[in-house]
Formats: C-alpha cells, structure tokens, sequence
C-alpha cells in the first residue's frame, strides 16, 4: 500500500533552472530545479516529472504511465532532489529514483506520513471506523482517570 501511494503521488522535476515555485502553503521556496521531486495535488495524473515545458508546463512521468503535459500549478515540490540529467530514460530515473532512496525518504517525512494516514483512513469500511471510535472512548477515559488522579494528589 505505501509503495502504490508513493507511485501514485511523487513527481520528479526536472527544468533548465530559473523557474521559482513558491506559495502561502510554503514557508521556504523551493526552485523547479532538475531532479526536484514534487507531488502531484490534483488530477488523475500521478506520476513522475521529468521536463519543464514552459513557465507553466511539465512532462509527467511514472513507471506505469506514458509521460504527458501537466501544468505547475497541479505540484507542490518537496525537499527530495535526485541527481539525473534532463529527459532521461525512464530506466535511468527509475535507478536514479532507487540510488536517491526516495521512496524510504518520503515514507520518513512528515507529509509522506500524513498522506498514507489519509489513504489508510479513506480504505476504512463502517466497522474498522466504528471499531477506531471505541478505541478513541476508552483511552480518552484512561487519559481523563489519569488527569483525575493527578489533580487529587496536587491537590492533597
């Protein structure tokens, strides 16, 4: 599950330089640089970016798709920048993508985490949600003893 939310929402930038992504979401810039690796936020096109077309376009592409044009504004970059030339193979970025080990290092950040919380969570059927609720009841009644037996002893 963790390899499939990984193919389906990284992106690898690559670009001759000079073009700045950056927003509100962002509190430092990161260039669309050669190698940069981005996901992708909207559509049904997840995959790998490997070339900046203009200002406003990209090739996408993935190990299970053809590359296609997709526009900027439907990428977010990460920290994660691989080292490989512009329009490689898809052989060559399939390799330069496992040597970088960006797979595990986007599995280790804090928004990697946060998005295959979120697909875990979309999978869940009626009774693994009720089953989370009961857990979330119990142990916020062993939190509310505990802060009980706290206060009871400050307080004596």
């Amino acid at each position: 599950m963790v390899s499939e939310a990984l193919h389906s929402v990284l992106s690898y930038f690559k670009s001759s330089g000079g073009i700045m992504a950056t927003g509100n979401r962002w509190p430092e810039q990161r260039y669309i640089e050669i190698g940069r690796v981005a996901l992708v936020i909207f559509g049904k096109d997840y995959g790998k970016l490997v070339d900046v077309v203009d200002q406003n376009r990209a090739l996408v592409d993935a190990p299970d798709m053809e590359r296609i044009q997709t526009n900027l504004k439907r990428l977010s970059l990460t920290d994660i920048v691989i080292d490989i030339n512009r329009v490689p193979k898809k052989k060559i970025l399939i390799e330069a993508m496992e040597k970088a080990d960006v797979k595990n290092k986007w599995e280790k950040s804090s928004w990697g985490r946060k998005l295959i919380v979120q697909k875990r969570r979309a999978a869940l059927n009626d009774f693994d949600r009720f089953q989370i609720m009961l857990a979330k009841i119990k142990r916020a009644g062993v939190v509310r003893q505990e802060l009980a037996k706290l206060k009871k002893e400050t307080t004596a």
